[in-house]
C-alpha cells in the first residue's frame, strides 16, 4: 500500500483499511477537502453492507494511480492522461460487449491511440462477479488445427476450442488472422461468446519500405492492446477492468510474429534476406528488419506506435517525476527490459522493489483459472508473460502456421 496507518478495526477490517488509506491519499494528492466528511459516510457505508460505492471522480483517480504503481509496465509516464469509462452499470453480457466496442473505438482514435480503461461492475464481497471477461485480450487471433499444424496463432488454441464449444464457428473461409469473439461468464453460471464488431477493430498491413517480399507474408496486427483479464483494486473493492495502451514495436515483432510457438515467421524472415547459415547474427539481423516493418507499417497506416528506446527513455523521465513527487516507484526489471533493451538504456542499469503499492492491477483468478486466459499482462505494450523460445531454426511456414500438438479428437 501507499501508506500504512491503520485507523480502524472491525469485521469489514480489511475494505475499512484499504477505503481510508485510499481516500487519505487521494485527498493528500489532489489538495481536495472533506477527507473527514468522506470517511465518515464510507465508514458507515461499508459497516453497513460490507463495501461501498466510489464516486465516477474516485474511480477515475484511483484507475490512473493503479496504473502508476504497475510495476512491469514500462509506460506509466503518462497515467495521468488515462481515460476512464465507468461502466458500472454493464451488468449483463450485451451490455459489456456495448462498453468493450465503445473502449475500442475510443482508444484508437482514428489512429492517435489513447490510453483507455473501462471499469464494469464491482465483485462483491461474497458471491459472483456479475459479468468477468474471458479473453485476455480484446483482439486476439483464432487458431486452427490444420493438417498437424495450427493456422492463426497457437497462443490461442484454447481459447478458440472453447470459443467453438459455444458455438462459434469462425468464417467460412479459415484464415491466420480471424478475429476471436469476446467470451464473458455472468453470475449465472453461463458463458456468452459474443462476437466482436469488425468496424471498431482497426488492424495494420505489416510491409517493409526496402524488403517488398514482407508485405507477401501477409501479415498484420491490431493497432491497440487491450488487457481484458485485470482487476482493478481501489480502496478494497474490485472491478474487471479492460486497459488499454499503445503498442512497442518489439513485442509485436519480435514475439508476437517471430516466437516459435507463437506465428514463427523469423525463419521465413531469414530465408528472405538470403541469410547464410554460419551468419551468428542472422537472427538478430533478422528480428531488426521485422521491427523496422512494424514501426514503418504503424507509421505509414497512422497509427501509434512506441519503440523501446523511447520508452526506457520515458521511464526514466517517470521515475524523476515519481521521486521529486516523494514517491516510491516500483518495478520489474525483468519486464521493464526486456529483448531487445540494452545497457545503453536508461532502464537497464537500475532495479526497483517488486512491492504491490494499492490501488493496483492484478489478475483475475476467477478468469485465470480458465486455460484459454493465460498470459498478457502488461497494459502499455500488450507484452506476455510466455517465455521466450530461442529456437528460431525450424523450417519457415508457407503460410502463418505453425506445429502445435493436438487432440486426438482434432486430428481426425
Amino acid at each position: 500500500m501507499n501508506t500504512t496507518t491503520n485507523p480502524v478495526a472491525s469485521p469489514q477490517s480489511d475494505v475499512l483499511t484499504e477505503a481510508y488509506e485510499f481516500l487519505r491519499l487521494r485527498h493528500h494528492e489532489t489538495g481536495q477537502p472533506g477527507l473527514t466528511r468522506r470517511w465518515r459516510d464510507v465508514r458507515a457505508e461499508i459497516t453497513a453492507t460490507g463495501t461501498w460505492r466510489q464516486t465516477t471522480n474516485e474511480l477515475t483517480y484511483g484507475a490512473r494511480v493503479a496504473w502508476r504503481n504497475s510495476a512491469r509496465c514500462i509506460g506509466r509516464l503518462r497515467w495521468q492522461s488515462l481515460q476512464v469509462h465507468d461502466c458500472r452499470h454493464a451488468n449483463d453480457a450485451n451490455a459489456v460487449r456495448g462498453a468493450l466496442t465503445t473502449h475500442l473505438h475510443r482508444a484508437t482514435n482514428g489512429g492517435r491511440v489513447r490510453s483507455v480503461m473501462t471499469v464494469l461492475p464491482p465483485v462483491p464481497q461474497e458471491g459472483t462477479a456479475p459479468v468477468r471477461i474471458i479473453n485476455p485480450q480484446l483482439v486476439q487471433y483464432a487458431a486452427w488445427p490444420n493438417n498437424g499444424t495450427v493456422l492463426g496463432d497457437p497462443a490461442n488454441l484454447n481459447l478458440t476450442r472453447l470459443a467453438t464449444t459455444l458455438g462459434w464457428a469462425g468464417p467460412p473461409e479459415r484464415g491466420p488472422f480471424d478475429i476471436l469473439p469476446w467470451i464473458i461468464a455472468t453470475d449465472d453460471g453461463r458463458l456468452h461468446a459474443l462476437p466482436v464488431d469488425q468496424a471498431a477493430i482497426r488492424e495494420v498491413p505489416i510491409h517493409h519500405p526496402q524488403h517488398r517480399w514482407i508485405g507477401e507474408l501477409g501479415l498484420r496486427w491490431p493497432a491497440v492492446p487491450v488487457i481484458s483479464h485485470m482487476l482493478l483494486s481501489i480502496g478494497g473493492v474490485q472491478y474487471p477492468a479492460p486497459f488499454s495502451g499503445v503498442f512497442m514495436a518489439s513485442e509485436i515483432a519480435a514475439r508476437n510474429l517471430a516466437d516459435a510457438d507463437r506465428y514463427h515467421q523469423l525463419p521465413a524472415v531469414i530465408n528472405g534476406l538470403q541469410l547464410a547459415d554460419d551468419d551468428r547474427l542472422r537472427q538478430d539481423k533478422a528480428l531488426l528488419v521485422l521491427q523496422e516493418a512494424v514501426l514503418y507499417s504503424y507509421d505509414r497506416a497512422g497509427v501509434t506506435i512506441t519503440d523501446h528506446h523511447r520508452e526506457s527513455e520515458h521511464f526514466a523521465r517517470f521515475v524523476r517525476r515519481e521521486e521529486a513527487a516523494g514517491r516510491a516507484v516500483v518495478g520489474d526489471w525483468t519486464w521493464l527490459n526486456s529483448y531487445p533493451m540494452t545497457p545503453q538504456d536508461p532502464s537497464w542499469g537500475r532495479y526497483y522493489s517488486t512491492s504491490t503499492l494499492r490501488p493496483a492491477l492484478h489478475p483475475d483468478p476467477a478468469a485465470s483459472a480458465f486455460p484459454a486466459a493465460a498470459g498478457s499482462l502488461c497494459p502499455h505494450s500488450g507484452s506476455t508473460a510466455t517465455a521466450a523460445d530461442p529456437d528460431h531454426q525450424r523450417a519457415a511456414p508457407s503460410t502463418a502456421a505453425v506445429v502445435y500438438p493436438l487432440t486426438a479428437q482434432e486430428e481426425q
